[in-house]
Protein backbone atom coordinates (compact mmCIF):
# COMPACT_ATOMS: atom_id res chain seq x y z
CA UNK A 1 0.00 0.00 0.00
CA UNK A 2 2.68 2.44 0.75
CA UNK A 3 4.64 1.84 -2.42
CA UNK A 4 1.19 2.66 -4.05
CA UNK A 5 0.71 5.50 -2.42
CA UNK A 6 4.38 6.77 -3.56
CA UNK A 7 3.60 6.07 -6.79
CA UNK A 8 0.16 7.67 -7.17
CA UNK A 9 1.84 10.73 -5.66
CA UNK A 10 4.91 10.80 -8.16
CA UNK A 11 2.39 10.65 -10.62
CA UNK A 12 0.34 13.60 -9.06
CA UNK A 13 3.55 15.95 -9.28
CA UNK A 14 4.59 15.00 -12.53
CA UNK A 15 1.30 16.21 -13.79
CA UNK A 16 1.24 19.16 -11.79
CA UNK A 17 4.65 20.26 -13.25
CA UNK A 18 4.06 19.28 -16.81
CA UNK A 19 1.08 21.55 -15.95
CA UNK A 20 2.98 24.53 -14.58
CA UNK A 21 5.43 23.77 -17.44
CA UNK A 22 2.70 23.94 -20.30
CA UNK A 23 0.62 27.08 -18.72
CA UNK A 24 3.83 29.27 -18.08
CA UNK A 25 5.37 28.77 -21.94
CA UNK A 26 1.34 29.03 -23.10
CA UNK A 27 0.86 32.37 -21.95
CA UNK A 28 4.34 34.01 -23.34
CA UNK A 29 3.16 32.89 -26.62
CA UNK A 30 -0.05 35.54 -26.29
CA UNK A 31 2.39 38.24 -27.01
CA UNK A 32 3.69 40.97 -24.69
CA UNK A 33 1.60 42.32 -21.79
CA UNK A 34 3.82 45.46 -22.10
CA UNK A 35 2.27 46.98 -25.14
CA UNK A 36 -1.34 46.75 -23.34
CA UNK A 37 0.27 47.92 -20.22
CA UNK A 38 2.11 51.49 -21.63
CA UNK A 39 0.55 54.52 -22.44
CA UNK A 40 0.96 54.66 -26.75
CA UNK A 41 4.33 56.53 -27.37
CA UNK A 42 5.99 55.53 -24.28
CA UNK A 43 9.90 55.70 -24.55
CA UNK A 44 11.51 52.84 -25.03
CA UNK A 45 13.42 53.52 -21.51
CA UNK A 46 9.58 53.79 -19.74
CA UNK A 47 9.21 50.28 -21.63
CA UNK A 48 12.65 48.81 -20.61
CA UNK A 49 11.55 50.15 -17.15
CA UNK A 50 8.31 48.11 -16.97
CA UNK A 51 9.79 45.04 -17.93
CA UNK A 52 12.53 45.05 -15.22
CA UNK A 53 9.22 45.63 -12.93
CA UNK A 54 7.61 42.39 -13.89
CA UNK A 55 10.98 40.09 -13.97
CA UNK A 56 10.48 39.95 -17.94
CA UNK A 57 13.67 40.85 -19.01
CA UNK A 58 14.75 37.98 -17.40
CA UNK A 59 14.90 34.67 -18.97
CA UNK A 60 12.78 31.85 -19.35
CA UNK A 61 14.25 29.40 -17.05
CA UNK A 62 14.58 31.86 -14.95
CA UNK A 63 11.37 33.09 -14.95
CA UNK A 64 9.70 29.41 -14.48
CA UNK A 65 11.92 28.94 -11.83
CA UNK A 66 10.57 32.27 -9.67
CA UNK A 67 6.71 31.22 -10.36
CA UNK A 68 7.69 27.70 -9.27
CA UNK A 69 9.66 28.82 -6.18
CA UNK A 70 6.85 31.81 -5.08
CA UNK A 71 4.08 29.03 -5.97
CA UNK A 72 5.71 26.65 -3.38
CA UNK A 73 5.62 29.69 -1.01
CA UNK A 74 2.18 30.73 -0.99
CA UNK A 75 3.14 33.67 -2.81
CA UNK A 76 1.35 33.75 -5.99
CA UNK A 77 2.30 36.79 -7.51
CA UNK A 78 0.89 40.07 -8.20
CA UNK A 79 -1.05 40.83 -11.23
CA UNK A 80 -0.13 43.12 -14.30
CA UNK A 81 -3.35 44.70 -14.54
CA UNK A 82 -5.09 45.57 -11.24
CA UNK A 83 -1.64 45.46 -9.56
CA UNK A 84 -2.78 43.83 -6.53
CA UNK A 85 -1.47 40.40 -5.42
CA UNK A 86 -3.35 37.26 -7.33
CA UNK A 87 -4.32 35.49 -4.13
CA UNK A 88 -6.26 38.28 -3.03
CA UNK A 89 -8.12 38.29 -6.54
CA UNK A 90 -8.59 34.94 -6.17
CA UNK A 91 -10.01 34.54 -2.66
CA UNK A 92 -12.61 37.93 -4.18
CA UNK A 93 -13.76 35.57 -7.01
CA UNK A 94 -13.89 32.29 -4.89
CA UNK A 95 -17.51 32.54 -2.86
CA UNK A 96 -19.05 33.60 -6.21
CA UNK A 97 -17.61 30.46 -8.44
CA UNK A 98 -18.16 28.09 -5.13
CA UNK A 99 -21.97 29.40 -5.12
CA UNK A 100 -22.38 29.02 -8.84
CA UNK A 101 -21.14 25.85 -8.55
CA UNK A 102 -22.64 24.57 -5.39
CA UNK A 103 -25.82 25.79 -7.32
CA UNK A 104 -25.59 23.80 -10.86
CA UNK A 105 -24.02 20.64 -9.27
CA UNK A 106 -27.65 20.65 -7.25
CA UNK A 107 -29.32 20.89 -10.23
CA UNK A 108 -27.13 18.59 -12.28
CA UNK A 109 -27.79 16.06 -9.73
CA UNK A 110 -31.26 16.54 -8.91
CA UNK A 111 -31.93 16.08 -13.09
CA UNK A 112 -29.04 13.46 -14.15
CA UNK A 113 -29.72 11.01 -11.59
CA UNK A 114 -33.04 10.38 -11.01
CA UNK A 115 -33.44 10.49 -15.36
CA UNK A 116 -30.20 8.50 -15.67
CA UNK A 117 -31.98 5.22 -12.96
CA UNK A 118 -35.29 5.75 -14.62
CA UNK A 119 -33.78 5.52 -17.85
CA UNK A 120 -31.97 2.31 -16.98
CA UNK A 121 -35.16 0.61 -15.11
CA UNK A 122 -37.05 1.33 -18.07
CA UNK A 123 -34.24 0.16 -20.78
CA UNK A 124 -34.77 0.14 -24.47
CA UNK A 125 -38.36 1.93 -23.77
CA UNK A 126 -39.50 5.42 -23.97
CA UNK A 127 -38.09 7.25 -20.90
CA UNK A 128 -34.50 5.31 -22.19
CA UNK A 129 -34.86 6.85 -25.75
CA UNK A 130 -35.56 10.18 -24.15
CA UNK A 131 -32.99 9.60 -21.33
CA UNK A 132 -30.56 9.36 -24.50
CA UNK A 133 -31.68 12.41 -26.43
CA UNK A 134 -31.52 14.24 -23.28
CA UNK A 135 -27.40 13.09 -22.83
CA UNK A 136 -27.07 14.07 -26.45
CA UNK A 137 -27.99 17.37 -26.13
CA UNK A 138 -26.86 18.15 -23.06
CA UNK A 139 -23.44 16.84 -24.17
CA UNK A 140 -23.50 18.75 -27.43
CA UNK A 141 -24.61 22.02 -27.40
CA UNK A 142 -22.39 24.30 -26.77
CA UNK A 143 -22.70 26.21 -23.69
CA UNK A 144 -22.57 29.60 -24.89
CA UNK A 145 -25.20 28.76 -27.30
CA UNK A 146 -27.00 27.36 -24.67
CA UNK A 147 -26.77 31.01 -22.28
CA UNK A 148 -28.02 33.02 -25.08
CA UNK A 149 -30.72 31.37 -26.04
CA UNK A 150 -31.49 31.61 -22.46
CA UNK A 151 -31.05 35.34 -22.51
CA UNK A 152 -32.84 36.16 -25.19
CA UNK A 153 -35.97 34.29 -24.14
CA UNK A 154 -36.08 34.60 -20.09
CA UNK A 155 -34.47 38.21 -20.29
CA UNK A 156 -35.06 40.20 -23.69
CA UNK A 157 -38.56 38.68 -24.45
CA UNK A 158 -39.46 37.45 -21.19
CA UNK A 159 -37.75 39.91 -19.50
CA UNK A 160 -38.22 37.77 -16.27
CA UNK A 161 -34.48 37.42 -15.32
CA UNK A 162 -31.56 40.00 -15.28
CA UNK A 163 -29.21 39.30 -18.68
CA UNK A 164 -26.33 39.44 -16.72
CA UNK A 165 -23.98 40.50 -13.12
CA UNK A 166 -24.83 39.01 -9.65
CA UNK A 167 -26.56 39.76 -6.31
CA UNK A 168 -29.71 38.28 -6.47
CA UNK A 169 -30.70 34.41 -6.40
CA UNK A 170 -32.65 35.95 -9.73
CA UNK A 171 -29.05 36.62 -11.34
CA UNK A 172 -27.65 33.12 -10.01
CA UNK A 173 -30.75 30.56 -12.41
CA UNK A 174 -29.70 31.23 -15.45
CA UNK A 175 -25.65 30.94 -15.59
CA UNK A 176 -26.38 27.88 -12.68
CA UNK A 177 -28.68 25.80 -15.34
CA UNK A 178 -25.98 27.07 -18.30
CA UNK A 179 -23.29 25.52 -16.02
CA UNK A 180 -25.45 22.27 -14.49
CA UNK A 181 -26.58 21.05 -18.07
CA UNK A 182 -23.92 20.01 -19.42
CA UNK A 183 -22.81 17.95 -15.88
CA UNK A 184 -26.87 16.83 -15.70
CA UNK A 185 -26.21 15.16 -18.90
CA UNK A 186 -23.02 13.44 -17.86
CA UNK A 187 -24.47 11.94 -14.70
CA UNK A 188 -27.19 10.93 -16.13
CA UNK A 189 -25.24 8.88 -18.86
CA UNK A 190 -22.84 7.50 -15.72
CA UNK A 191 -26.01 7.16 -13.84
CA UNK A 192 -27.58 4.65 -16.59
CA UNK A 193 -24.43 2.80 -17.02
CA UNK A 194 -23.59 1.67 -13.25
CA UNK A 195 -27.45 1.05 -12.66
CA UNK A 196 -27.76 -1.34 -15.95
CA UNK A 197 -23.59 -2.84 -14.94
CA UNK A 198 -25.27 -3.06 -11.05
CA UNK A 199 -28.96 -4.47 -12.17
CA UNK A 200 -27.36 -7.50 -14.35
CA UNK A 201 -25.25 -8.60 -11.26
CA UNK A 202 -25.93 -11.50 -9.45
CA UNK A 203 -27.00 -10.35 -5.81
CA UNK A 204 -29.39 -8.33 -7.32
CA UNK A 205 -30.88 -11.15 -9.36
CA UNK A 206 -30.93 -12.81 -6.29
CA UNK A 207 -32.83 -10.31 -4.41
CA UNK A 208 -35.31 -10.97 -7.55
CA UNK A 209 -35.65 -14.50 -6.98
CA UNK A 210 -36.26 -14.08 -3.20
CA UNK A 211 -39.81 -11.72 -4.16
CA UNK A 212 -38.61 -8.23 -2.96
CA UNK A 213 -40.83 -5.61 -4.31
CA UNK A 214 -38.62 -3.81 -7.41
CA UNK A 215 -38.52 -0.93 -5.62
CA UNK A 216 -36.69 -2.02 -2.72
CA UNK A 217 -34.28 -4.07 -5.38
CA UNK A 218 -33.67 -0.77 -6.98
CA UNK A 219 -33.29 1.20 -4.20
CA UNK A 220 -31.61 -0.27 -1.49
CA UNK A 221 -29.59 -3.32 -3.64
CA UNK A 222 -28.87 -1.66 -6.91
CA UNK A 223 -28.82 2.36 -6.08
CA UNK A 224 -26.29 2.40 -3.25
CA UNK A 225 -23.69 0.59 -5.54
CA UNK A 226 -24.40 2.05 -8.33
CA UNK A 227 -23.97 5.59 -7.32
CA UNK A 228 -20.18 4.88 -6.11
CA UNK A 229 -18.99 5.86 -9.67
CA UNK A 230 -21.53 9.13 -9.75
CA UNK A 231 -20.44 10.67 -6.93
CA UNK A 232 -16.55 9.96 -7.76
CA UNK A 233 -17.34 11.86 -10.78
CA UNK A 234 -19.79 14.31 -9.52
CA UNK A 235 -16.51 15.54 -7.14
CA UNK A 236 -14.43 16.08 -10.00
CA UNK A 237 -16.88 18.25 -11.58
CA UNK A 238 -17.32 20.21 -8.99
CA UNK A 239 -13.74 21.10 -8.79
CA UNK A 240 -14.10 21.88 -12.41
CA UNK A 241 -17.10 24.18 -12.07
CA UNK A 242 -15.36 25.99 -9.49
CA UNK A 243 -12.32 26.51 -11.68
CA UNK A 244 -12.95 26.46 -15.38
CA UNK A 245 -16.47 27.95 -15.78
CA UNK A 246 -15.10 30.26 -18.04
CA UNK A 247 -17.80 30.32 -21.15
CA UNK A 248 -20.51 30.55 -18.67
CA UNK A 249 -19.05 33.46 -16.45
CA UNK A 250 -18.38 35.43 -19.44
CA UNK A 251 -22.02 35.17 -21.01
CA UNK A 252 -23.25 36.34 -18.10
CA UNK A 253 -20.85 38.45 -16.98
CA UNK A 254 -20.74 36.50 -13.19
CA UNK A 255 -17.49 37.67 -11.13
CA UNK A 256 -16.02 33.95 -10.29
CA UNK A 257 -12.81 32.47 -10.89
CA UNK A 258 -13.43 31.68 -14.89
CA UNK A 259 -14.76 35.85 -15.52
CA UNK A 260 -11.42 35.93 -13.71
CA UNK A 261 -9.25 33.48 -16.10
CA UNK A 262 -10.94 35.12 -18.93
CA UNK A 263 -9.91 38.75 -18.32
CA UNK A 264 -6.04 37.12 -17.36
CA UNK A 265 -5.89 36.18 -20.98
CA UNK A 266 -7.92 39.20 -22.43
CA UNK A 267 -5.01 41.35 -20.58
CA UNK A 268 -2.23 38.84 -20.64
CA UNK A 269 -2.30 39.03 -17.03
CA UNK A 270 0.67 36.29 -17.03
CA UNK A 271 0.15 35.71 -12.96
CA UNK A 272 -3.51 35.76 -12.99
CA UNK A 273 -3.80 32.89 -15.45
CA UNK A 274 -0.85 30.65 -13.80
CA UNK A 275 -2.25 31.09 -10.90
CA UNK A 276 -5.91 30.39 -12.04
CA UNK A 277 -4.98 27.39 -13.93
CA UNK A 278 -2.41 25.80 -11.27
CA UNK A 279 -4.78 26.10 -8.43
CA UNK A 280 -7.57 24.64 -10.54
CA UNK A 281 -5.46 21.50 -11.70
CA UNK A 282 -4.03 21.37 -8.15
CA UNK A 283 -7.31 20.59 -6.85
CA UNK A 284 -8.35 18.05 -9.73
CA UNK A 285 -5.14 16.38 -9.38
CA UNK A 286 -5.47 16.20 -5.41
CA UNK A 287 -8.87 14.79 -5.76
CA UNK A 288 -8.44 12.53 -8.47
CA UNK A 289 -5.33 11.25 -5.92
CA UNK A 290 -7.55 11.07 -3.45
CA UNK A 291 -10.26 8.63 -5.00
CA UNK A 292 -7.33 6.70 -5.98
CA UNK A 293 -6.38 5.72 -2.62
CA UNK A 294 -10.16 4.95 -1.82
CA UNK A 295 -10.12 3.01 -4.22
CA UNK A 296 -7.26 1.37 -3.21
CA UNK A 297 -8.42 0.70 0.26
CA UNK A 298 -12.23 -0.45 -0.91
CA UNK A 299 -10.38 -2.83 -3.72
CA UNK A 300 -7.08 -4.35 -3.06
CA UNK A 301 -6.76 -5.75 -6.64
CA UNK A 302 -6.38 -2.32 -7.80
CA UNK A 303 -3.14 -1.50 -5.89
CA UNK A 304 -2.02 -4.88 -7.08
CA UNK A 305 -2.48 -4.57 -10.36
CA UNK A 306 -1.51 -0.96 -10.75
Amino acid sequence: MKQYIIRRAGYSLLSLFLLSLTIFLFVRVTGDPIALLTEPGASQDDIEAMRHQFGLDQPLWMQYWHFVASFLTGDLGQSFYYRTPVLDLYFQRLPNSLLLAAVAMALSLLIGIPSGILAAVRVDRFWDSAGKIFALLGLSLPQFWVGLVLILVFSVYLGWLPSSGSGTFLHLLMPAFTLGWYFAAAHMRMTRSSMLEVLGSEYVKLARLKGLPESLVIGKHALKNALIPVITLAGINLVVMINVAVVVETVFAWPGIGRLLYEGVTFRDFPVVQAVVVIGGSMIILVNFLVDILYALIDPRIRLES
